[in-house]
């Protein structure tokens, strides 16, 4: 009689809803993102400098929050409770999108939906690492991404589709946009069980920013926040992607299959990469990722015709497949299970700090020096993060 084969561990249906939870508000916050910058100048006439100051207003209110949510799903214990609030809140925001008929109205739905993002952003990165079995965290964390960056490029295709159909009715699309926001929040309500915590919560809770806490934040963690911090400030936002494709000819029309082809190779790579990071050394596999990117930048750097943008746009979809799930397992590793929400609350905050910056620098250099400067000061920024990787290597 053959012995009893073993199967290998799954992923749980939690997960899986999970990751279909995040797919579905992204499907409905690309549909109203990737059109809303145009809905706002053509439609109700807003200067460019007031789309600037709604899109940093309220990508600030969301670094802000994301800090005082992960610290709050610790202090209680929970995690599903804070998610569903910041879901909720992204869904609420929808209508008010369709129904904006001034510049203020924008400017409150997306404070609402940054509000809701910065939310649920920590409580949910530390769920799935409390749902995650032992030794696949690599691949949950992947999983997670995966399915979420499929919404990011099924949104603007939807987008684009709708538009084509009604003759550019913004309004119509927005209204569509409401029914995924809806059925996420449905499906984090019904489909996710939270488990109970790993570590019993004492009676009398305590601070988790005291300074005793803080303490228990391990040096391997915080070299994580800096080579995360210092490979965002690599890695700005893909708006200056479109941009580059645009100074190569691309009509205008078409720029959202920048962003689209980008998620189909972020979405295709980011599970079979999370898996690999559960068999191979994170340092090594957090490496490669930073040299795919310095490859992406020089790329860029080197010319604007659609062949070498293409080749540049794919590269950095590759380099985000490999890292984005890796740096969360890397915090996760690190971080104390009680405090998985303040860890992820402070990683967030810094790569979002460094992010604003690093899109700020990449604008100045390419109004003063070019396009090619701005993607070459990415290449060197990559460069730091890897010596300063070679250097905590051991550590």
């Amino acid at each position: 009689m053959p012995p009893p084969t073993s199967h290998p561990p799954r992923l749980p249906a939690a997960l899986w809803a999970l990751g279909v939870v995040s797919q579905l508000m992204d499907i409905s916050s690309e549909m109203i993102h990737s059109l809303l910058p145009v809905f706002m100048v053509t439609v109700l006439g807003t200067s460019m400098w007031a789309v600037g100051l709604i899109e940093g207003a309220a990508e600030a209110t969301a670094l802000i929050v994301k800090v005082f949510s992960g610290v709050l799903s610790d202090y209680w214990g929970k995690r599903k409770p804070l998610a569903l609030l910041g879901y909720g809140l992204g869904a609420a925001s929808k209508p008010l999108f369709a129904l904006a008929s001034s510049t203020g109205l924008v400017l409150a739905a997306r404070l609402i939906d940054r509000v809701g993002k910065g939310i649920r952003g920590a409580p949910r990165d530390a769920l799935v690492a409390d749902l995650a079995p032992p030794g696949m965290r690599g691949a949950a964390f992947g999983l997670r991404q995966a399915l979420d960056t499929v919404g990011a490029f099924v949104g603007p295709l939807l987008a684009v589709g709708l538009m084509l159909l009604w003759a550019n009715d913004f309004r119509a699309v927005f209204w569509v946009a409401v029914i995924p926001g809806l059925l996420a929040v449905a499906l984090l309500l019904f489909g996710v069980q939270e488990p109970a915590p790993a570590v019993q919560m004492p009676a009398a809770r305590r601070n988790p920013i005291s300074r005793d806490n803080l303490r228990r934040l391990s040096p391997p963690y915080w070299r994580v926040v800096v080579i995360s911090a210092v490979f965002t400030l690599a890695r700005f936002s893909e708006a200056f992607l479109v941009l580059r494709a645009l100074q190569g000819g691309l009509p205008v029309a078409w720029t959202p299959l920048v962003l689209i082809g980008m998620n189909m190779v972020y979405a295709g790579g980011a599970y079979p990469f999370g898996k690999l990071s559960d068999r191979v050394s994170h340092t090594q596999l957090l490496a490669w990722g930073l040299v795919v990117l310095i490859a992406a930048d020089l790329v860029l750097a080197s010319g604007s015709h659609w062949s070498r943008v293409a080749v540049g746009i794919a590269l950095w979809g590759l380099h985000m497949a490999m890292t984005q799930g890796l740096l969360a397992t890397m915090v996760t590793d690190a971080a104390p299970p009680d405090l998985r929400g303040t860890a992820f609350g402070f990683f967030n905050l810094m790569s979002g700090l460094a992010m604003l910056l690093a899109s700020t620098v990449a604008g100045v250099l390419w109004d003063q020096l070019g396009a090619p400067a701005a993607f070459i000061a990415g290449a060197a920024f990559s460069l730091g993060a890897l010596a300063l990787l070679w250097r905590w290597r051991g550590g």
